[in-house]
């Protein structure tokens, strides 16, 4: 069922090594307002970056004193940052990819996921919040799987893109502040919450989309 999604993850070795050297390119070079080569690869490029960055953040927190470590704290935030400049390229250069729309929010996702197992491994965040938003995660993998065997491909609406800002936001809160500090959980709760509403929204669009679809309409992205 998940086939789509499989052949996209067969070619990430080969996407990321083919794009390594764009990150020590010039971004501005265009010629005649459309990016040269190297550059259109430059958004797939930082999202191999941020999977490069991964093991390394795993490592810094998973070695850490009570989940508090600033130098964990710099690679998630460098790793973060790099979810919102891809994008950002990608429709100024007018260069998303498929690869793009499959790897990027799945490089989130495990970025994600990580931070918030090693953060409850040290009794930072409760393990309903980890159940919660592997559940959400797991529900939307699988939905996705489906809907991309019948043509359909799915879109981040804004909602997405806020709940990650804001649980990428308390987790980094939550690893440069001591085990005492209960504030950064509020944003977290929020994140969950702002996560748990765009995925519902999800639920409700996909199988709207994939019925247009399979109606004739051709393939369908959401809004």
């Amino acid at each position: 069922m998940a086939s789509g999604i499989a052949l996209e993850a067969s070619r990430v070795p080969a996407m990321c090594a083919a794009s390594r050297a764009v990150i020590l390119r010039t971004m501005s070079s265009t010629t005649e307002g459309r990016p040269r080569g190297l550059v259109r690869h430059l958004p797939n490029a930082l999202t191999c970056l941020r999977l490069a960055a991964i093991p390394v953040f795993v490592w810094l927190l998973a070695t850490s004193d009570d989940g508090q470590s600033v130098a964990a704290a710099i690679v998630f935030g460098i790793a973060a940052v790099t979810d919102w400049l891809d994008g950002r390229l990608a429709r100024r250069y007018g260069v998303q990819s498929r690869f793009g729309r499959l790897v990027d929010p799945l490089a989130d996702r495990i970025l994600i996921g990580s931070a918030l197992v090693l953060l409850w491994y040290h009794d930072r965040v409760p393990l309903w919040a980890v159940v919660l938003i592997f559940a959400r995660d797991l529900v939307l993998i699988s939905g996705l799987a489906a809907a991309a065997d019948r043509g359909y491909e799915l879109s981040v609406i804004y909602l997405g893109k806020a709940a990650t800002f804001v649980l990428m936001a308390a987790l980094w809160l939550i690893m440069v502040t001591p085990p005492s500090a209960d504030w950064p959980l509020v944003m977290l709760y929020v994140g969950i919450g702002l996560s748990l509403t765009a995925g519902i929204v999800y639920l409700i669009t996909v199988p709207r989309a994939v019925r247009a679809a399979r109606g004739g309409e051709g393939p369908s992205r959401a809004s």
